[in-house]
């Protein structure tokens, strides 16, 4: 006998060992079986990442204003009057004409904001600009940001439909008084500012003017 009949002889030998081996440990397969029955418990089913609870709270309103006090009542109001009316954008309204009508203000520019002011907020701020141009004076203004503005109160004519919201500013600026000179004879270009600010925002509820109006200021 040769080697390669040799070498071929151990090969056949070594299949044949392999086969049975793996028979012994794998077992067979016949015919049809069952699949596995799965386990119906809590950790086998899909979980739903929220739960859905009708009539819950207004997270709209209650996150800016205590549950249940009259701020929160009048605000529901405002939506029931007018049901696409979310407090939210308002604030982010509010924010952006803080900003401007403080800035139009400080540069004399009442024309560009006539139409977000109340008629009687707009004859105060004319006097004061007329007043100041009198004196030759003139102030230089930059916005720097807010540090803080909350939702103050809000109040609701169920009769007349007409909402105010106060919220609260406080803003920081940059600010300087020039005279007919260019002097600086108040403020500073680098100095900030803490503005402190409660403006109150008006409008009807339901209106096809969008628009709220600044109605009041103070602090």
């Amino acid at each position: 006998m040769n080697s390669s009949m040799i070498q071929l002889l151990v090969l056949a030998g070594v299949a044949i060992f392999l086969f049975i081996k793996l028979r012994s440990v794998l077992g067979t397969r016949d015919g049809f079986e069952k699949p596995p029955t799965p386990i119906d418990d809590a950790r086998s089913r899909p979980k739903r990442d929220f739960e859905v609870i009708d009539g819950g709270p207004d997270r709209d309103i209650i996150d800016l204003v205590p549950d249940g006090s009259a701020s929160a009542i009048a605000l529901a109001a405002m939506k029931k009057a007018e049901p696409g009316f979310a407090v939210g954008t308002f604030l982010e309204g509010a924010r952006g004409a803080y900003e401007m009508i403080l800035m139009a203000f400080d540069r004399g520019e009442l024309a560009t904001i006539k139409p977000f002011l109340a008629p009687d907020v707009f004859e105060t701020f004319s006097d004061a600009v007329a007043k100041r141009e009198k004196d030759g004076l003139r102030i230089e203004s930059t916005f720097i940001g807010l540090r803080e503005m909350v939702l103050h109160e809000a109040t609701f004519d169920t009769g007349s439909r007409e909402a105010d919201i106060s919220v609260r500013f406080l803003g920081e600026t940059t600010s300087l008084v020039r005279n007919t000179a260019g002097e600086i004879i108040e403020g500073s270009p680098t100095a900030v500012k803490k503005q402190r600010d409660i403006w109150t925002f008006s409008r009807r509820m339901g209106a096809d003017d969008p628009n709220w109006l600044l109605s009041a200021t103070g602090d």
